[in-house]
């Protein structure tokens, strides 16, 4: 197989260097001795439609996933046979099918419900961090659980209260303020506290002892919101999580094979040098 006829999949967006995801699948692929490629690609807003163009026409293509600032435009290039745009509303994976048309889906629901399959949180209390692309899809995972209420903190909560109307979720939307109000899940769904970020700066008192306490972000992996809920001995579920877990649902689309999660420890290891 030369070069020029290698499977390979990537990682769209502006700035990606920064992605962790070649390191993932490039783990995965090695585990499983997978002659393709998997690795970063650069592509501006202006520049979408002539990269899904080009992708299409590119046998060797299996898919990419997206990040930042694409995940909602990305849309407008894909097909969308099972109304992505309608539900979540954002996409982070896209696949060609066997018919070679480009479809367009979302695994960061599966990705952040994964680590907390067995948290019983029905009828209870939640508070989400953020209304952008990740909280969409988080919001919709957790529609599907039948939580309740829910508090979205934003800097507009206005965007908030749309996404509570959008998903058929009871709660109240407010800004961001000092501290969380009680709740079973707290999910930091924000880019707060990431590398380069203002740090999310929020108190954790009116956290019942039994609450969990889940940071979506993973650069650093020791937020500052996670030291604050270990401190309280909460328990905690931290960005590499999501990550690996949406990774994994997107791996099996493009790759069309389990990935080895038995050796996710030594795939956290490698993400967190």
């Amino acid at each position: 197989m030369t070069l020029a006829t290698r499977p390979y999949a990537e990682v769209i967006g502006d700035p990606i260097a920064q992605s962790k995801s070649p390191l993932i699948h490039g783990f995965w692929l090695d585990a499983l001795g997978i002659d393709a490629k998997y690795r970063h690609k650069l592509v501006t807003a202006d520049e979408l439609p002539a990269y899904f163009a080009e992708r299409k026409a590119d046998p060797s293509w299996r898919g990419c996933n997206i990040t930042m600032p694409h995940k909602l435009a990305a849309l407008d290039h894909v097909s969308d046979p099972g109304n992505v745009r309608g539900t979540i509303g954002a996409i982070n994976t896209v696949f060609r099918n066997q018919a070679g048309d480009c479809i367009g889906t979302n695994t960061d629901a599966a990705g952040f419900w994964a680590p907390i399959d067995d948290l019983d949180i029905a009828g209870q209390p939640v508070t989400v961090i953020g209304a952008g692309g990740a909280a969409r899809a988080i919001l919709f995972a957790l529609s599907r659980m039948g939580v309740g209420p829910i508090t979205i903190l934003n800097r507009n909560p206005l965007k908030g209260a749309a996404l509570l109307s959008t998903f058929g979720l009871k709660g109240q939307a407010l800004p961001v303020g000092p501290a969380a109000p009680p709740s079973r899940l707290l999910v930091n769904a924000s880019l707060l506290g990431m590398a380069g970020q203002p740090p999310l700066d929020i108190d954790l008192g009116a956290l019942d002892p039994d609450s969990l306490v889940y940071d979506i972000v993973y650069s650093p992996l020791e937020t500052g919101l996670l030291k604050a809920a270990r401190a309280r001995d909460l328990e905690t579920v931290d960005g590499l999580e999501m990550l690996i877990g949406q990774a994994a649902v997107a791996f099996e689309i493009l790759f069309h094979v389990e990935p080895p999660r038995d050796r996710d420890e030594e795939l956290r290891a490698l993400l967190a040098q």
